[in-house]
């Protein structure tokens, strides 16, 4: 028997204390309603309604049913707007992995979108690198990661990736900085500061290699897993890097100019299992790529650099495996 179902059908002949209306509000025929309130007394072994006069009335017994049955749908109601949520990805526990170079305003605004997306939605961020977040997200601790390709996308479901063109990071100092593009081969002798292989193998061997094939063999490899540190290097003489031009505002000693010859640009997506996946991950994948997008318009040598039809080194859809 589906209680709720008939409980409800009393509700409204309760209210009505009419089956004729009863039945027009319920947009059903009235002898199905008469047997459905009939099906009801004898589960309960009760009588609901007076059938003695002319008018339909309430017994005591269904004077004092329709108070606990209001609640008991009404509980219904929320359970079921609760799954729905739920479901929907608008509650519960996120839980989010982010590069560590992640910039704080990025992280506010796309916060800030989340929670106007799913307020009763617990975001917990972790602060993880590509590698990092590919091996947790396996291990199913955790929700969604916010990766730099290529990866080893398998078990994984990719949401929109955004590509943030890449340039020459160096002291404003060096004669290199006077120009309004700079070509990786002209970088030939200084050492190269970029994040540790292990925090993200395939975008760390794809620069290197992009680099040897235009020219560009760094004297050394300095690791810098965040952006003080790597702004230390910089500045110490001897040593570039290539980053997107927002983490040059960051540090007003240092230049960032457009690379000459070639476009160089990192991939960034976020990623859930593709098995039992977090209602919510597809939802922090698409707002995390509309906050990826939003960049301050380039200058105008970034713009000059970009109007070439050099060929892009790095193309959607082409991630190389990993071979770890």
């Amino acid at each position: 028997m589906d209680l709720l179902r008939h409980l409800g059908h009393f509700v409204v002949v309760a209210r009505e204390l009419h089956f004729g209306r009863a039945a027009e509000r319920l947009g059903m025929a009235q002898p199905p309603l008469s047997q459905s309130i009939q099906r009801l007394e004898r589960e309960l072994g009760v009588e609901l309604f007076d059938r003695s006069r002319r008018q339909v009335r309430l017994t005591t017994t269904g004077q004092l049913l329709l108070g606990e049955a209001n609640e008991l749908l009404a509980g219904e109601r929320r359970l079921r707007n609760l799954i729905r949520q739920v479901r929907n990805g608008q509650l519960g526990v996120l839980r989010a992995g982010v590069p560590p170079e992640t910039p704080a305003v990025m992280l506010r605004a796309l916060l800030d979108r989340i929670t106007a997306r799913a307020p009763g939605l617990d975001v917990d961020l972790h602060e993880l690198t590509s590698a990092e977040q590919v091996r947790v997200l396996g291990e199913g601790r955790l929700d969604v990661g916010l990766l730099h390709h290529p990866v080893d996308d398998a078990g994984l479901r990719l949401g929109p990736a955004v590509e943030v063109p890449l340039g020459v990071l160096l002291p404003r100092a060096s004669p290199l900085a006077r120009d309004r593009a700079v070509s990786l081969a002209a970088l030939a002798g200084l050492d190269l500061v970029t994040a540790p292989r292990a925090t993200a193998p395939g975008w760390h061997d794809h620069l290197l290699r992009v680099c040897g094939e235009q020219g560009f063999t760094p004297g050394r490899v300095r690791p810098a897993r965040n952006p003080e540190f790597l702004f230390g290097l910089l500045l110490a003489g001897g040593a570039v890097a290539v980053e997107p031009a927002a983490l040059a505002r960051r540090e007003p000693r240092l230049a960032w100019r457009p690379l000459a010859g070639v476009r160089l640009a990192k991939r960034t997506s976020a990623a859930w299992p593709d098995r039992s996946a977090h209602p919510a991950a597809p939802m922090f994948g698409q707002l995390a790529a509309e906050v990826l997008a939003v960049t301050e318009p380039p200058g105008p040598a970034a713009l000059a650099s970009a109007a070439r039809p050099w060929p892009v080194l790095f193309e959607a859809g082409q991630d190389e495996k990993l071979t770890s």
